[in-house]
């Protein structure tokens, strides 16, 4: 079995939408959205590495120094899987983009660190 890293994506868009709701429907999804989400963990607790949490603003590092930037990240999780289709397949209909603003669950794997020992 291998690890893979889910990236949850919503758009500034699609997340304007979102708050344009009238205030007690997006509670009612709110509320409605994180029971689906806890159903999904459960479904799927034997196979979650990692849970992870929601993403906060974003910092960007580069040559040029330390900005902030913008990015369509809002969460990760980390799921063991026998290969990437299975792994992409727990998020199937999640309530990420099935009830909240999200667009989508982007699936990767995650790959060994390479040994640069010289020892094989």
């Amino acid at each position: 079995m291998k690890n893979y890293l889910a990236i949850y994506l919503c758009s500034a868009a699609a997340m304007a939408k979102w708050n344009e709701m009238p205030e007690q429907l997006r509670s009612e999804r709110q509320a409605s959205g994180v029971q689906a989400w806890h159903d999904w963990v459960d479904r799927n607790k034997d196979r979650i590495v990692e849970l992870g949490t929601p993403l906060g603003k974003t910092k960007a590092v580069g040559h040029s120094g330390i900005s902030d930037v913008r990015n369509a990240m809002t969460a990760y999780t980390v799921v063991r899987a026998d290969s990437h289709e299975e792994a992409a397949g727990f998020f199937v209909g999640h309530p990420h983009y099935t009830i909240f603003p999200g667009e989508s669950i982007e699936v990767m794997e995650c790959l060994p660190i390479p040994d640069n020992s010289g020892r094989g």
